[in-house]
């Protein structure tokens, strides 16, 4: 078992790194507050790759391995979980399954312009007002007229809907399917000026101030028969499969934002007095500090895991639910424990810390709460038993 990285992927970890020190994490805070995108820094990310992580070389994209996508969503988590979830979206969501569903001419069509970074971003949508974990509970309904799919319904929780070209959206296309919910549903694209398709102001949120997620309804929305995305019927198929990999980005967000945290936790640690020695020499602050980096480790290497599953072509959704699960719950309780340690000030949004614990928040909920991950680890490990 080798636990190196490659020289290739310890390059490209350090340019991204340099390239969010620079670009994403010294405006962080700036972008939250105003509860912006930081597009400058986004637009920058084409050149480099990032927003072609999940996009063959001959699409434009970077066409780099699973681990170098885990790698580069966590030092964007690092800089900013706001502008991680963008991209994490956008590469994971938006674009995933066009790069591993789509014809040749929709690869052609949305995927060059995807990773160039000169125009919006993408999006998936699947949640809705009365569906987020039960895919089954999906009411959207596509029908066909003639050459066009009419879209009607409404989604809800959707990242990027409001600042992407395209949204990916999972519908019922056949509700009197013998096999029921499993073969009704589909995946048709959407261009996001398309008549009929309505985008509601952001949501305003806890955290994550600098992405944008805006409910969505679609009003006898049509678009041409060829967007639907692969084969009729394969929706939830094709859905369950981009979740997969998303889990492993929600993971690698958490781990970046628990490691931004730790480093301000001990930058602190350091410098506050108390007693007359500095605060990290007290015991029951370095047991937090030890207990933080510890499980930081074993997350980082649990993604790491998920990722160099998918690379080997091997089944990972059981490796990519746990990786998310700890993860998230792990980010949650370090960037807490960053805050007790920084006392009254960690409350205060004079430091970032309390930024970092209020955008892991949402990772224990987005792309499948704790409790659907704990469901699908349950199933996995149950069917491993006969």
């Amino acid at each position: 078992m080798n636990f190196e990285l490659t020289e290739e992927q310890r390059m490209w970890k350090k340019a991204v790194h340099d390239f969010i020190a620079r670009e994403v994490k010294p405006q962080a805070a700036e972008f939250a507050e105003a509860e912006e995108l930081n597009w400058p820094a986004i637009r920058k990310m084409g050149p480099l790759g990032l927003l072609g992580i999940t996009i063959p070389e001959e699409y434009g994209g970077s066409g780099v391995d699973a681990i170098s996508a885990a790698i580069a969503i966590e030092e964007l988590g690092w800089g900013d979980g706001g502008t991680a979830l963008n991209i994490a979206a956008h590469t994971g969501l938006g674009c995933a399954p066009i790069t591993m569903f789509g014809s040749e001419e929709q690869k052609k069509a949305y995927l060059p312009r995807a990773a160039s970074g000169e125009s919006k971003l993408a999006a998936l949508a699947l949640t809705e007002p009365g569906a987020g974990s039960d895919l089954q509970g999906v009411k959207t309904r596509a029908e066909l007229d003639e050459d066009e799919w009419v879209i009607n319904g409404s989604k809800a929780w959707i990242t990027n809907a409001g600042d992407c070209n395209y949204i990916i959206t999972l519908v019922i296309s056949d509700p009197e399917h013998p096999q029921g919910g499993s073969r009704s549903m589909s995946m048709i694209i959407v261009p996001s000026d398309t008549p009929g398709l309505h985008v509601a102001p952001p949501e305003k949120k806890m955290g994550l101030g600098s992405s944008h997620t805006n409910a969505i309804t679609y009003e006898n929305v049509r678009v041409p028969r060829q967007n639907l995305l692969g084969e009729e019927g394969r929706g939830l198929h094709q859905t369950l499969k981009t979740l997969d990999g998303g889990r492993i980005s929600i993971g690698a967000i958490s781990v970046g934002i628990a490691q931004a945290a730790l480093e301000e936790a001990l930058r602190y640690a350091k410098e506050r007095k108390t007693f007359g020695v500095p605060i990290a020499h007290h015991q029951a602050l370095q047991w937090m500090l030890a207990d933080a980096a510890t499980e930081i480790h074993a997350a980082r290497m649990m993604i790491y895991y998920a990722a160099w599953l998918k690379d080997q072509g091997k089944p990972y959704t059981k490796e990519g639910a746990m990786g998310k699960l700890f993860a998230s719950e792990m980010a949650e309780r370090v960037t807490r424990n960053a805050i007790q340690i920084h006392g009254a000030y960690g409350y205060s949004r004079e430091y970032p810390v309390e930024r970092m614990y209020r955008d892991a928040r949402l990772m224990a909920i987005g792309e499948g709460t704790s409790e659907v991950q704990r469901m699908v680890i349950a199933r996995k490990i149950l069917d491993e038993i006969q």
